[in-house]
């Protein structure tokens, strides 16, 4: 059974930075994707960044030049370093890992519970 667990998150004023961790736990071959994703109250939730297996990113524009994704392909463990936090980056963010193979299966996407980044003026 893979496991999603993020950490990092919390209060933080406007313009402060964050910096989010999520680390996959199971017996894990390979992610082909890790990524985040958030969820402001009343919103659907909405991509923020992932990065493929071989290091290409994807921004939302909304973060484009303030949030930094990475990972650790040998620790399953991606990160999202948030700098120039505006309030309309308040929500529960996502840890995804997308195409995770185990001894089991091939190909699953998994969730993490979310973590709060409440940012305040």
């Amino acid at each position: 059974q893979v496991q999603l667990v993020e950490s990092g998150g919390g209060l933080v004023q406007a313009g402060g930075s964050l910096r989010l961790s999520c680390a996959a736990s199971g017996i894990i071959f390979s992610i082909d994707t890790m990524g985040w994703y958030r969820q402001a109250p009343g919103k659907q939730r909405d991509l923020v960044a992932t990065i493929t297996s071989d290091g290409s990113t994807n921004y939302a524009d909304s973060v484009k030049g303030r949030f930094t994704i990475s990972r650790d392909n040998a620790k399953n463990t991606v990160f999202l370093q948030m700098n120039s936090l505006k309030i309309e980056d308040t929500a529960v963010y996502y840890c995804s890992a997308l195409g995770v193979v185990t001894a089991t299966y091939y190909g699953m996407d998994y969730w993490g519970k979310g973590t709060l980044v409440t940012v305040s003026s």
